[in-house]
């Protein structure tokens, strides 16, 4: 399987982004949010970090990292539906991109461990 170039890969906070700009009005929804916006920032980064790894267990640190920002992005989405009723299906939709994602960077981790 070809593996996507950093142009052709659109990173997390970029995709979330004009979603989570709407939820900075209000103070408890700007604090999930400003953490939403970290956590998935760190996503990407280290992400990127993983595909430059010198050795197999440079890429197993990085994409545990990616897996811990991301198990957080979603933490905080939860709890951002619970101040946001009105935008729960547009948070569910990023939750279960997150969800997918956070798969794929689990698989990836178990078979770079083989």
């Amino acid at each position: 399987m070809r593996r996507k170039s950093k142009t052709e890969q659109k990173p997390l906070p970029l995709t979330w982004q004009s979603l989570l700009k709407s939820f900075l009005k209000r103070s408890e929804q700007r604090a999930y949010t400003n953490q939403i916006i970290r956590s998935s920032s760190s996503v990407g980064a280290n992400y990127r970090a993983s595909r430059r790894a010198k050795s197999n267990a440079d890429i197993i640190n990085k994409l545990k990292i990616v897996e811990e920002e991301l198990d957080e992005s979603l933490f905080f989405l939860e709890l951002l539906v619970a101040f946001i009723e009105l935008f729960r299906d547009e948070i569910a939709t990023l939750y279960k991109e997150g969800e997918t994602l956070l798969k794929i960077i689990v698989a990836s981790i178990i078979s770079s461990r083989k």
